[in-house]
């Protein structure tokens, strides 16, 4: 098993590794970590142009959560891996002390995302500071002093004063980024690449009805110029490979036998 540092899910040390959600609910949990990641770069960086990306980072996670109600979803993400985790147990030739880690681990996130309550983010819904920055977030430059002169008198103070703010509302949020980082890791390391070639630049791939599949993960060789599209669904999907040339050019259609490695993570 890999690190659960995330950054593997976007760069392999073969090339890059392109991602693509089969349901909803793993299409939100991508989102979820890659905006979460994105709070947790900027937080650490003390200037205010930063600052501003971090809270940036946070109002959309509080957005894509709004939405539906993804501490339910996680929950039952988290129990059906520590079904699966348990399942192992009785399995010869399994790391027993590793297989424990990981179910504690996946236990203690159950637990606290539990604590935290169904209503725990309201006290960040309910902030008129982050409110007023949300709200003035929909018009482009929205967010200018002069709009906003209690933003900016905050992001004037120092940064530690900031760092702590800030740091409380991540407080809030992280039972369940944290779940997600780490139910995204354990279904990343499931899957099992194989090698695999799109004949003229195009493949099609029908997935097993018997065992739903989550995520598609595809992996090219480094410093390629190709770059894989993917449409469909649960059942069936098509990957077809554009070549990119430079932002000023339509990215054009591989015509030639395209090798990479394919995972299908359930």
């Amino acid at each position: 098993m890999t690190s659960r540092d995330s950054k593997p899910a976007r760069a392999a040390a073969t090339g890059p590794v392109y991602e693509q959600p089969l349901n909803e609910r793993m299409r939100t949990f991508l989102r979820l970590d890659f905006l979460y990641q994105q709070a947790l770069f900027h937080e650490e960086r003390e200037d205010p142009w930063s600052t501003r990306a971090a809270v940036g980072s946070l109002l959309e996670i509080l957005a894509i959560t709004a939405r539906g109600d993804a501490r339910s979803e996680v929950l039952k993400e988290l129990e059906r891996q520590v079904s699966i985790m348990s399942d192992f147990q009785a399995r010869p030739g399994v790391d027993s002390g590793r297989l424990r880690a990981v179910l504690s681990n996946l236990e203690r996130l159950r637990i606290e995302l539990n604590a935290a309550g169904a209503l725990f983010m309201q006290k960040l819904r309910d902030s008129e500071f982050l409110n007023a920055i949300k709200h003035r977030s929909t018009i482009p430059g929205g967010t200018c002093e002069f709009d906003l002169p209690d933003y900016r008198h905050w992001l004037d103070q120092p940064f530690a004063v900031r760092a702590a703010n800030y740091g409380e509302w991540m407080t809030t949020i992280r039972p369940l980024c944290d779940a997600v980082i780490e139910l995204l890791w354990l279904t990343r390391e499931a899957g099992r690449p194989r090698p695999e070639t799109a004949l003229g630049g195009n493949f099609q791939l029908a997935f097993e009805r018997d065992s739903p599949s989550q995520l598609l993960r595809i992996a090219l060789p480094a410093g390629t110029d190709l770059f894989p599209e993917v449409s469909g669904g649960q059942h069936r999907c098509s990957i077809r490979f554009l070549r990119w040339t430079d932002p000023n050019a339509r990215p054009a259609q591989a015509t030639e036998d395209v090798r990479f490695q394919l995972t299908v993570c359930t």
